[in-house]
């Protein structure tokens, strides 16, 4: 089994990624410091799909080179949310361009860029990120699933998303269909920012992610997040938690 990986940077940012029961661990994580600013990464190489753990390193590889290449210090909000389309896009291509036919490699990823006061997220497929602020989630990205389209077209409940038998179908992905979803975050002290794969919120409701999250500093809540899914997990597990000063 692979070993669950645990890494952070000082008391503001810790990582896991834990195979659960799977004997591959399919996900990955980035958590990279750029001068006063943070670029995080989550990525879940889709199951089913040949390459889902070389697609999903490939993923978060890309975004790595494209800000450590490109990436200057006093980039404003519009050009920090154009080299992360940049960014998936480029590894969007490479992911194809290594799979072995046309949708046989893929993967999600959620991407936040912490600067001052904001954070600029980018999203395809349904790994997540959330904002958490006084016990609450504030924000969260929208999944590319066809559960969030069931759920939004009022053809489900929120009460029947986590059982759903098409929960885990994913419409778009790196590597097989590209949409890149940004968000704008304002972010203040105290606030908590969490990405995540699906392993984790596939297995704890979003009021008890928001409850898990707001007490400790963030390898604390990541370590109790993760043994938390853990209890019942079918699936690779991966968190990264952030917290604003």
């Amino acid at each position: 089994m692979n070993r669950v990986i645990s890494t952070g940077v000082g008391n503001r940012v810790w990582g896991i990624s834990h195979p659960g029961p799977r004997e591959k661990n399919e996900d990955a994580l980035l958590i990279l410091p750029l001068g006063d600013a943070y670029l995080l990464a989550v990525a879940d190489g889709l199951g089913g799909h040949e390459g889902g753990e070389v697609a999903s390193k490939a993923a978060v590889e890309t975004l790595r080179e494209t800000f450590e290449r490109d990436y200057a210090g006093e980039f404003g909000l519009k050009e920090v949310e154009e080299l992360l389309r940049k960014a998936y896009k480029d590894a969007h291509r490479r992911i194809m361009e290594m799979s072995p036919e046309p949708g046989k490699a893929g993967t999600t990823m959620v991407a936040a860029f912490v600067g001052d006061e904001t954070a600029v997220i980018a999203n395809t497929g349904d790994s997540r990120a959330y904002l958490i602020r006084d016990g609450r989630i504030i924000s969260r990205t929208r999944d590319h699933s066809i559960v969030e389209e069931l759920l939004e077209r009022g053809v489900i409940g929120q009460e029947e998303v986590r059982s759903h038998p098409m929960r885990h179908v994913v419409t778009k992905a790196l590597g097989i269909g590209l949409v890149v979803d940004t968000y704008m975050w304002e972010i203040k002290r105290g606030d908590i920012l969490l990405l995540s794969t699906d392993g984790l919120h596939d297995t704890i409701d979003d009021g008890e992610i928001a409850e898990l999250a707001s007490q400790g500093g963030p390898r604390e809540v990541a370590e109790r997040l993760v043994g938390e899914a853990l209890r019942t997990a079918e699936d690779n597990i991966t968190v990264i938690v952030f917290k604003w000063g």
